[in-house]
């Protein structure tokens, strides 16, 4: 089928504009009208790339479709009313041209995850194999819920990160204008005094006057060799997995944050598997998955190994612990949730402690960034001030006796 723009009213003579996929323009009149509205003109679209559609998504948008489409299911409403009922209440069109696709498909004859499926730009692997899961044993609405409460946690993180990161950002950059507005714009202007006093200057001095000359004559070359580094770094990692590979050791080896990451990247794995365990997913299978979720390289590598000596027969924890990346605990929860039969609740609990001590470690981070920044700050105007005004100092005394 072709996608097609419209544009459409409403029962009340509102303009809706919107995408949906029709055989033709009959067609998509068709499945207009199904949607309660009149087809005013509709033509042919061309269809965006996958980041660009994944960008029109929100996780809060999922979010809100998993809590909804969860509550309806849960009070015995079809899916497709209760479909029906989310495309018709949304406000974002990308949200809407969505469910009026999965409408459409599960109108042809689909179900509920092989209409997600018609969608990969949205809806991932893991959450339409879960919700494949959940339509097979019954229990739909706890995948939703359950999926539900996985977004909201990953978004909770991704706020806390960005908070983390933003104060730090804002004013590290202040601090970087300063001083770039000190050495390559105040100190040139007193160079020239500083070297026609006729004293011999001190050793911070000739270091102040040696980096405002650096900065000064070479600082598009500077800028430039860092933006080169960095994307030429981001290239390599995507063109080499050994490069990338590297890169994610080292993030979770920095002596700071590298802690808090491999904490989130702990917590992510451990609440990922517990939810796919508890849906009904098997464990080699939440493994082959979790790879796909954690974004780390050696952890991906550590799961696959797991999943292999699993296969050949080693009980779970001692597959983990062979691997030599997951620490005593998630191994001994690991080994509790064999024992016990309770592996997903295990799995949670160890999901969150690592979610209750990132959000712990996040505020000890925050509240020692300020101290610390203010620090450097004073630290480079300290060092500029006693590099210019100590010699000025020495030579106004020299003069007046």
């Amino acid at each position: 089928m072709a996608l097609y723009s419209y544009k459409a009213i409403d029962a009340v003579g509102k303009s809706v504009f919107g995408r949906l996929e029709a055989l033709n323009l009959p067609d998509l009149e068709q499945r207009v009208r199904r949607m309660g509205l009149d087809l005013v003109v509709g033509a042919p679209a061309r269809r965006k790339a996958a980041s660009f559609a994944r960008s029109g998504v929100r996780r809060q948008d999922l979010i809100h479709f998993c809590f909804h489409l969860e509550q309806l299911a849960s009070a015995g409403i079809p899916i497709l009313e209760a479909l029906a009922d989310l495309r018709d209440s949304t406000e974002s069109p990308r949200v809407r041209e969505v469910i009026a696709g999965i409408v459409e498909a599960i109108d042809g004859g689909q179900n509920l995850s092989q209409a997600m499926g018609e969608h990969p730009e949205v809806f991932g692997k893991v959450f339409v194999g879960l919700v494949r899961v959940g339509e097979l044993t019954g229990k739909l609405p706890e995948v939703l819920r359950g999926l539900s409460e996985q977004m909201k946690w990953e978004d909770e993180l991704s706020a806390q990160t960005k908070k983390l990161m933003l104060y730090p950002v804002f004013v590290g950059s202040i601090i970087a204008a300063v001083t770039m507005f000190l050495l390559i714009y105040l100190v040139p202007q007193m160079t020239g005094f500083l070297r026609n006093a006729g004293e011999e200057l001190p050793l911070q001095t000739r270091l102040l006057i040696w980096t405002s000359g650096l900065l000064a004559d070479y600082w598009w070359a500077i800028l430039a060799l860092a933006l080169s580094g960095w994307f030429g770094l981001k290239a390599a990692a995507r063109a080499n997995p050994a490069v990338e590979y590297a890169l994610d050791r080292c993030k979770t080896g920095l002596p700071i944050f590298g802690p808090i990451l491999r904490k989130i990247l702990l917590a992510r794995f451990t609440s990922s598997f517990a939810l796919m365990y508890a849906s009904g997913i098997t464990v080699l299978d939440a493994i082959r998955s979790s790879e796909d979720l954690v974004g780390h390289r050696p952890l991906e590598a550590a799961l696959r190994t797991a999943g292999q000596q699993i296969g050949e027969g080693k009980s779970l924890s001692v597959a983990f612990h062979d691997t030599g990346l997951f620490p005593p605990l998630v191994i001994r929860m690991l080994k509790v949730g064999e024992s016990t039969g309770a592996l997903d609740t295990a799995l949670s609990n160890v999901g969150y402690f690592y979610n209750r001590d990132v959000r712990e470690a996040i505020g000890r981070l925050q509240a020692l960034i300020e101290p610390v920044l203010t620090l450097v700050l004073g630290a480079i105007l300290g060092w500029v001030m006693l590099a210019v005004l100590g010699p000025v100092y020495d030579t106004i005394t020299k003069v007046k006796f």
